[in-house]
């Protein structure tokens, strides 16, 4: 089973999980989703009604941990610590899995020092295992460990949660890229039809130049003949003329 089904079953789990309950109700449901090992996706739980509804009560600080989760990273949840729930391992780990993403979302090289300064990683072998182990092996990323160059080189990362505006932003981003699109295929029909144009006029020249060579061909057996035919013409009158003085 690949990643993107095991995420549609587990958000769907937690969605209904969360459209039945209300208020402090839902911080063990958000703990939960948070923690969970193959979860990695929140923006359906965030839009949940009775999610939304903690905003500005006493159980908002789960909310604002969602969406640490959603959109955030490990360097995002240090600097607002005091602020949040306190995590536990797991959701530490899943937190540090994410920054992994995002930071994969801005380059497919990312280097050892930074990964290791992102994830509070004090030694290469230490980072190379948590790639390895609790990257790759779980099918959020795939790439290659570069040693010599000190580097990560992303092959694939699954997508995180849009952040809020970042829609817009992509939106932009697709129709750019759908107005090259459209300019490209122009640009290609156009030489098509250049192409085509050319080799039906060398295809008119072609059989022009034939064309010539077959009259000239016809020419040059017509003189041939001509040729031919005086001298044999020539002796006939000679033999004539002789028999002529005979007599």
């Amino acid at each position: 089973m690949d990643i993107e089904q095991k995420q549609a079953e587990h958000i769907d789990y937690f969605v209904k999980q969360a459209s039945a309950l209300k208020g402090s109700a839902l911080n063990n449901v958000i703990s939960e989703a948070t923690s969970h090992p193959s979860l990695f996706a929140f923006s359906e739980i965030l839009s949940v009604t009775n999610v939304v509804e903690l905003e500005g009560t006493e159980n908002s600080i789960y909310l604002d941990l969602l969406r640490l989760f959603a959109h955030g990273t490990w360097s995002d949840y240090k600097s607002i610590a005091g602020r949040l729930p306190q995590l536990v391992p797991d959701q530490v780990l899943k937190l540090k899995q994410l920054t992994v993403l995002t930071l994969a979302e801005t380059s497919k090289e990312l280097p050892y020092d930074q990964l290791m300064q992102e994830l509070d990683v004090t030694n290469v072998r230490e980072l190379e295992d948590f790639l390895i182990n609790e990257c790759m092996y779980v099918g959020i990323v795939r790439g290659k460990l570069d040693q010599l160059k000190r580097c990560f080189e992303v092959q694939f990362a699954a997508g995180r949660d849009l952040r809020p505006g970042q829609l817009g932003n992509m939106l932009q981003t697709l129709t750019d890229w759908l107005t090259t699109s459209d300019n490209l295929l122009i640009s290609i029909q156009e030489k098509i039809k250049w192409a085509d144009t050319m080799s039906e006029s060398d295809r008119k020249h072609r059989k022009e130049v034939e064309e010539r060579v077959d009259e000239v061909k016809k020419s040059l057996s017509l003189k041939k003949l001509q040729t031919v035919s005086r001298p044999m013409l020539t002796s006939e009158g000679m033999r004539r003329s002789t028999l002529n003085l005979v007599e």
